[in-house]
């Protein structure tokens, strides 16, 4: 796990907030504070869906909403002529990219015993911080699934031209 402060804060939320860069991400859970605080569980629920697009999520190993989805909600509660109080976001990677990276990384760990790669993004006194996190639903003394995803975040962040300071 590393910890990342975000250094400028009104670029990391045009990413966040109007650009793409995160869209592809699934969001787990998501809650901002303004006079009213907002929450957000990611999860779907497939009975909603029709059976074809429910087949599609199956065959897609998609359990939660996408970013690009949820985003223009989120947007509408943080824009605005005062700062939200805080908040905090949760994304994780999607199964298929998950299962791309451990294949691209020689990671010998079955996809199915991966619970999540999580990226959490926090707001709160003014300072936004960004943190990863791996679940696994077994245990392991190995950390190359933990080292994988965050240099994949670091990356993803240098791409991005997103300026942090690790501590």
């Amino acid at each position: 796990m590393i910890a990342c402060k975000i250094v400028h804060l009104k670029g990391f939320m045009s990413h966040l907030l109007i650009k793409e860069s995160f869209d592809a991400f699934w969001l787990s859970e998501a809650s901002v504070t303004t006079g009213n605080t907002f929450t957000i569980d990611g999860m779907l629920h497939p009975e909603f869906f029709s059976q074809e697009a429910q087949e599609v999520l199956k065959r897609r190993h998609r359990t939660h909403s996408l970013w690009k989805e949820v985003k223009p909600f989120c947007y509408s509660i943080i824009r605005g002529k005062q700062t939200p109080l805080q908040f905090k976001f949760v994304f994780r990677l999607s199964y298929v990219k998950m299962c791309q990276a451990l294949e691209n990384a020689g990671i010998a760990i079955d996809p199915e015993q991966v619970d999540g790669l999580f990226l959490n993004v926090q707001y709160q006194g003014g300072a936004l911080i960004c943190t990863t996190g791996t679940s696994l639903k077994v245990f392991t003394m190995d950390k190359s699934l933990d080292q994988m995803w965050d240099q994949m975040v670091l990356r993803f962040f240098q791409k991005m031209g997103i300026e942090y300071e690790e501590g």
